[in-house]
């Protein structure tokens, strides 16, 4: 297949965030009198939005709306002064993004972070290169596994579904790009496994991110 573009993934797949993720919500968490976690845990709670990741990081009785609703607000606030203390772009990002640029892809980021969130960390951290969709979670717009944010970005660069690879590190990714008729590659230096990443429907799995070449 003649691939013209690439959607990745953020969290797990372009930058490490997850330090930054677990000890924006610990804080939360210990304001309220409530446990914290691990960054392993983390690493099994992020992927599906905000509001996922503040249920599963709460205890299970304390999991009603309002208590939801306070520390969603509390987590925006702490991750907007935490977001870059320990967050870095994995190792062979740049690398790809050169050797893409170099064979004319086009390159979208499609994430379940909070919109504004997904297009600050994209030009903090790659301000030199030109990506055609950046879209992280919209009110307007079903989150990932959903396949519509995908759907909207072939549209936007006028490409067919089946002309893209998506690159992400979890399950998530690997069904939405199943469901949008994408390639999916599963890379394995993010947060999840390998089992998980195979069993919902990685075709490839690259260990480095210049392996993705390959395809090209």
């Amino acid at each position: 297949m003649d691939y013209k573009a690439v959607i990745f993934d953020l969290d797990g797949t372009l930058v490490d965030t997850i330090d930054d993720i677990a000890d924006s919500m610990n804080s939360v968490l210990i304001s309220f009198g409530f446990p914290s976690h691990d960054v392993e845990a983390y690493k099994q709670f992020v992927g599906e939005g905000l509001e996922q990741l503040v249920r599963k990081s709460l205890p299970e009785d304390h999991r009603e709306e309002l208590t939801v609703g306070l520390c969603i607000a509390g987590m925006r606030r702490e991750y907007s002064n935490r977001s870059s203390k320990k967050s870095k772009p994995y190792q062979g990002i740049a690398e790809l993004f050169d050797a893409l640029v170099a064979r004319k892809v086009k390159l979208a980021v499609l994430s379940n972070k909070f919109d504004e969130y997904t297009k600050e960390m994209i030009c903090n951290y790659f301000p030199m290169y030109h990506f055609d969709a950046i879209f992280g979670e919209r009110l307007s717009v079903p989150k990932k596994p959903d396949p519509a944010g995908a759907i909207e970005i072939s549209q936007l660069l006028g490409l067919k579904p089946e002309q893209f690879i998506y690159v992400g590190d979890s399950g998530i990714d690997m069904m939405t790009a199943k469901r949008a008729g994408m390639y999916a590659v599963g890379v394995t230096w993010g947060f999840r496994s390998e089992h998980e990443l195979l069993s919902h429907g990685a075709k490839m799995l690259i260990n480095n991110p210049m392996d993705l070449i390959c395809l090209f």
